[in-house]
């Protein structure tokens, strides 16, 4: 059967009701000596957490023999994206996998694709749709949650927290964005001995535009008490900018991702009092892919766990990655 010809067909995934866009049990026509072309659309490689991204992927395609890996990069542009995304599917893909830069620019493109009958595996971002085949990635609520679970405790504690905490956004028109704050407010906003000082200042993931929003915070308020980035870049931004305010003890800092030589090292040198691990899907997305195509069948969400990377187990984590 020609992959053009192949039908959508419904399944259950995560609970009834749940619409599974894939060529179920298929298994693309090719000669013995052709491999399986999967796209990937990549938002950006301008953080070290996509560049890592990047890596695994293809760490991952170097042990598919059976796999042609095309990789795009958007350069941290929604319409080159689109145009990327577009080329995959003039190209005749036989899957595609796409992190998307924002989830309402990216729908149009991955309902395309799907129209063309190219299963999508969207992966980090969601899009606006329910016409992908498989997502995976974190839950960034529940990071956030465990992140206000942490800064209310080192904040005095349940019923007892108080101080001040400027939150550093990503990108506002970034899900993950969103969902972080959620997450970290709905256990913070409990606590009313806490102040947050900002309202949504977006760095948009970038470590040097942390720098300046702290830069101006540090002017404006005389007490800081905790930041609390959404990625550990921007975390990392604001303690240098408080750094060379020299105020940078009086401070602790939070972000997300755990990159072993970012985030962990960050932690261990106690320059971030914390981060939480946000691991890439990368590996995860492209091992799906190749499932997919073998004709096994994919649920419709992976969700990646999460863990704590604090002071003191922050040295088995360097370790483990041959950093200490």
């Amino acid at each position: 059967m020609n992959r053009r010809d192949l039908l959508k067909t419904t399944a259950l995934a995560l609970g009834a009701g749940v619409t599974l866009y894939l060529p179920a049990g298929w298994t693309p026509a090719r000669a013995a000596d052709k491999k399986w072309r999967i796209g990937f659309s990549q938002a950006t490689t301008l953080e070290p957490w996509r560049v890592q991204f990047n890596k695994d992927i293809k760490a991952e395609a170097e042990k598919q023999p059976d796999v042609e890996l095309l990789i795009a990069d958007a350069e941290d542009k929604t319409e080159k994206q689109v145009a990327d995304v577009e080329n995959f599917i003039r190209q005749e893909v036989n899957a595609l996998l796409i992190s998307p830069k924002e989830s309402a620019g990216l729908t149009g493109v991955v309902d395309k694709a799907i129209d063309a009958k190219i299963p999508v595996f969207v992966l980090d971002r969601n899009v606006d749709t329910q016409r992908y085949t498989q997502f995976i990635g974190g839950d960034n609520v529940v990071i956030g949650k465990a992140v206000g679970d942490f800064v209310v405790k080192a904040l005095g504690g349940p019923g007892k927290a108080a101080g001040n905490v400027v939150e550093i956004w990503g990108g506002l028109g970034t899900q993950p964005a969103h969902d972080r704050s959620d997450g970290f407010h709905a256990v913070a906003d409990k606590e009313t001995g806490l102040k947050f000082l900002l309202d949504k200042q977006s760095a948009d993931w970038k470590q040097n535009l942390a720098y300046d929003i702290m830069t101006t915070a540090l002017r404006n308020f005389e007490k800081i008490d905790l930041v609390y980035g959404h990625n550990d870049p921007m975390a990392y931004g604001a303690y240098l900018a408080a750094k060379d305010a020299g105020r940078e003890k009086e401070i602790k800092f939070v972000g997300v991702d755990g990159l072993p030589n970012e985030g962990v090292v960050w932690v261990n040198k106690g320059e971030l009092a914390a981060t939480f691990l946000y691991p890439t899907p990368g590996a995860e997305g492209l091992r799906q892919a190749v499932k997919l195509l073998k004709g096994e069948k994919v649920e419709k969400t992976i969700v990646l766990p999460t863990m704590a990377i604090t002071k003191e187990n922050a040295p088995e984590i360097l370790k483990q990655n041959g950093l200490m």
